[in-house]
C-alpha cells in the first residue's frame, strides 16, 4: 500500500517540484499540497495522510507550530521535515514539536522515500548530518538553566552509551572505542553491557542492527550525503 503524503512548502516552484518528484517514486501517493502551516493542518484534518513533508519557514503558521498541532490533534499522521536549514534553531524545535524525520532539500528521492518508510515503521528518518548534529548536541553541550529539554534518547540510553553504540556500528573494537573516547576498556565494557540491556540486544551484531533501524547510524554504502 502506498504511503499517502501531503507536501507543505510556501515556495510554489519547490512545492510543485517535490510533488512531481514523489509522483515518480514507488510506494508514495501525494494526496495534497499546502502553501503554509495553516493549510497543512487543514489538509491533515480533511485527508488524514500518513505523512506530511513539512517545510519550516512559512507564513501564517511555521512548520514547527504546524507539526506541534498535527501531532497533538492528529497523532496518526507523522511529520518529516524537508527544509533548507539544518541549524540548531531549526532542527531542535522541529524535533521537540514531534517531527520524526528531518531532511534537507538536497536529499534525493530515494532518501525521502526511506525517511517516509522509517517514520511509518516507528523509527526516525534522519539524514546522517542531522544524526551527527544530534549526537554532538547530547554528548558535548550541557543544558543551560531554563533551556528547552533535549530530544529523548531511545530506550533511556545515556549520551555516552549512544556514543559507544555509534562506534560499535562503525566497526570499532573495545580497544579502539576506549582510545577514541579516552576511557578504559573496562569502562567501555560497562557501557556496552548497559546499552545491551536497555536496547534488548544480545550481541554486537544485534546492536548494530538496532542502531541502523533507529536511524542512529547508517549502513555502509548508504547513499545519504
Amino acid at each position: 500500500m502506498n504511503a499517502r503524503v501531503v507536501v507543505a512548502d510556501d515556495q510554489s516552484v519547490v512545492r510543485e517540484g517535490i510533488v512531481m518528484l514523489l509522483g515518480l517514486l514507488p510506494g508514495v501517493e501525494v494526496v495534497g499540497s499546502a502553501k503554509d502551516g495553516e493549510e497543512a493542518v487543514a489538509l491533515v484534518a480533511e485527508l488524514a495522510p500518513d505523512v506530511v513533508l513539512m517545510d519550516l519557514r512559512m507564513p501564517r503558521c511555521d512548520g514547527a507550530e504546524a507539526t506541534r498541532r498535527i501531532r497533538k490533534e492528529y497523532p496518526g499522521t507523522q511529520v518529516v521535515v524537508l527544509t533548507t536549514f539544518a541549524d540548531d534553531e531549526s532542527l531542535f524545535p522541529a524535533l521537540q514539536a514531534g517531527a520524526r524525520g528531518y531532511l534537507t532539500k538536497d536529499a534525493g528521492g530515494d532518501e525521502i522515500v526511506r525517511a517516509i518508510q522509517a517514520v511509518l515503521s516507528g523509527e526516525a528518518g534522519l539524514s546522517p548530518s542531522v544524526q551527527r548534529r544530534l549526537l554532538e548536541r547530547v554528548t558535548t553541550q550541557p543544558p543551560s538553566p531554563g533551556s528547552a529539554p533535549e530530544p529523548q534518547l531511545p530506550d533511556g540510553l545515556t549520551p555516552r552509551e549512544l556514543e559507544v553504540l555509534v562506534l560499535i556500528a562503525e566497526g570499532l573494537s573495545n580497544l579502539e572505542i576506549a582510545r577514541r573516547l579516552h576511557i578504559s576498556q573496562a569502562t567501555v565494557k560497562s557501557h556496552i553491557n548497559n546499552l545491551f540491556a536497555k536496547a534488548g540486544v544480545r550481541d554486537r551484531a544485534q546492536a548494530v542492527r538496532y542502531a541502523y533501524v533507529r536511524g542512529l547510524a547508517q549502513p555502509p554504502g548508504s547513499t545519504f550525503t
